[in-house]
């Protein structure tokens, strides 16, 4: 087992199971660590604390379930998520471009020295991979937001990543920049999972790949893919402006934006399937409903 690729996820067996964390081997089994003292993520996104436990479950003869067997929950517990915007140069253009009046705030904020930061998600709303993500009964417009998603410890440090997806209602968005709040964080309106990969470092992580793939019906109605070393900020430079006069005793999830954007013509529709896929996580995959 790799110490710098530590999949690590929460799970349950059953209906009635209490939420386990769980790590996810080569072998796709899920080794149960909870008995370990890993009673909540932020242990582990202590760097010690997780070679120390690699280190017993290596030299242990230990087995688990198959992913087949459990159901991941999304891998967040205590965690807030937020999120940043207008971090592609492909994010900017198409926010001013779904704006009617308020489309230079977007070029402003890419080339600003604040990067525009926004409340997504309490971690008991998270949608994990398999359930259904929302689109929004008002709205007209609804797209989703395939990003990177940072796992901070309680000091801001970069502890993992993760996969996000940050629906949004664009037409509502467009109207007025002050409905973003509406636009962005409603019922189902974000999914994480399936797990967070805990230890590379961001010059690993940037030579990753985003992509983003919508079924409908049989059949992909969009696709696209970008290179995570497309994000103009550091991640560093992020997790900062996150923690500027904030405290978050358990960490904290940071979406990083998004460089896959659907042409303007198109929308989801319930019954859609969203695949997300970062090639150094793993994929997240959620069906549409209607909220």
């Amino acid at each position: 087992m790799d110490s710098f690729n530590m999949r690590v996820c929460r799970f349950v067996t059953g209906d009635n199971d209490s939420p386990r964390i769980g790590v996810v081997n080569e072998n796709n089994q899920v080794i149960d660590v909870t008995s370990n003292g890993i009673e909540n993520l932020a242990v582990l996104f202590d760097s010690s604390r997780r070679a120390a436990l690699l280190e017993e479950l290596n030299r242990a003869s230990v087995s688990g379930f198959s992913l087949a067997d459990v159901r991941l929950l999304a891998p967040v517990d205590k965690q807030e998520v937020w999120a940043a915007g207008v971090t592609y140069l492909r994010s900017k253009t198409a926010r001013m471009e779904e704006s009617d009046f308020s489309a230079t705030a977007y070029d402003k904020v890419y080339d600003a020295p604040r990067p525009e930061i926004f409340f997504k998600s309490l971690p008991e709303k998270v949608v994990a991979a398999g359930d259904p993500v929302g689109i929004r009964k008002d709205a007209s417009w609804n797209v989703p937001e395939p990003e990177l998603a940072l796992v901070l410890d309680s000091e801001g440090r970069i502890a993992g990543y993760s996969i996000g997806n940050d629906m949004s209602s664009r037409d509502i968005e467009g109207e007025n920049l002050l409905y973003l709040p509406q636009a962005k964080m409603y019922d189902r309106s974000c999914s994480l999972g399936p797990w967070l990969v805990l230890g590379p470092d961001e010059e690993t992580v940037r030579g990753w790949t985003i992509g983003v793939s919508i079924h409908r019906s049989g059949k992909i109605v969009f696709e696209g893919e970008t290179s995570i070393n497309q994000i103009k900020r550091s991640f560093d430079e992020l997790a900062n402006y996150l923690y500027r006069s904030q405290t978050f005793t358990s960490g904290a999830v940071l979406l990083t934006g998004t460089g896959v954007v659907p042409d303007d013509d198109f929308t989801l529709e319930e019954g859609d399937q969203v695949v997300i896929k970062v090639s150094g996580v793993g994929e997240l995959s959620n069906p549409v409903i209607r909220v």
